[in-house]
């Protein structure tokens, strides 16, 4: 299991539907959430076989900013 963490800039907890929707398609996500308390709002991925580039295009295609963290 691999833990993938990004920053991001979802700022609205009623933005969860619609991030939910985009990563839904994603094989391999265990697990996610939002550090909601962090200034970078932290999204974190359980995963298996999840590439990190995956999560970024995705996200991006949604219109959120989305930067692996190392």
């Amino acid at each position: 299991m691999d833990i993938l963490v990004f920053k991001t800039n979802i700022v609205d907890k009623n933005q969860i539907p619609l991030i939910a929707k985009w990563l839904s398609p994603l094989n391999g996500i265990l697990k996610w959430n939002i550090d909601w308390h962090d200034k970078d709002k932290i999204l974190r991925i359980e995963s298996n076989r999840l590439q990190p580039e995956e999560v970024e295009i995705i996200l991006q295609k949604a219109g959120y900013y989305c930067e692996e963290l190392e």
